[in-house]
């Protein structure tokens, strides 16, 4: 199964289009999102393109595809927008060789982890600072923002292909970080 991860769109709309632009050539099956779609957030400014309407509209069309989980800008307002379910604090994908638990990062993170066995993923959006690294038997993924970078970082997203999950550049598809989950 080969899954394509975003997090943190926060309403821009060139952000969203890349990113469906990038899943449609990809072969993925599933695009996963871990939260932060609609609203830019109090403590950000204004991404580029911000156009929540459109990013809503940009985004159905992909609704049977996507699973997504709620970050700490998204509400019940925003799932009026949206065609495909955003208010789930987590969500699981079991795979043969692990668990892939997915959350936004702010309820749970990883400095507070759910429980999870080893060989597990936890990925989770939120900081906008990519991740892709071992610690104490579990992996830790986070594929940054496509929209509101930060930490030096470009915007980049994530796949998952080959039991390996890799954070991406958002421009021009260069890895800027690998987990193997095959272990």
């Amino acid at each position: 199964m080969k899954l394509m991860f975003a997090s943190d769109i926060h309403g821009s709309l060139p952000a969203a289009r890349r990113i469906v632009e990038r899943f449609n050539t990809s072969g993925a099956q599933w695009l996963i999102i871990s939260g932060d779609v609609l609203y830019h957030g109090p403590r950000n400014a204004l991404p580029p393109g911000y156009a929540p309407a459109q990013v809503a509209e940009c985004l159905n069309s992909l609704a049977d595809r996507i699973i997504a989980v709620r970050g700490n800008c998204d509400s019940e307002v925003d799932q009026m927008m949206l065609a495909f379910p955003v208010t789930a604090d987590w969500q699981q994908i079991l795979l043969s060789e692990c668990r892939l638990f997915l959350t936004h990062g702010h309820l749970y993170s990883p400095d507070n982890l759910p429980p999870l066995r080893a060989g597990d993923i936890f990925i989770s959006g939120h900081t906008h600072i990519p991740v892709a690294q071992w610690r104490d038997g579990i992996g830790l993924f986070n594929p940054g923002s496509v929209s509101i970078p930060k930490g030096g970082f470009s915007a980049s997203y994530g796949m998952l292909e080959n039991g390996t999950l890799s954070v991406r550049d958002l421009a021009d598809d260069r890895v800027i970080a690998e987990l193997v989950i095959h272990r």
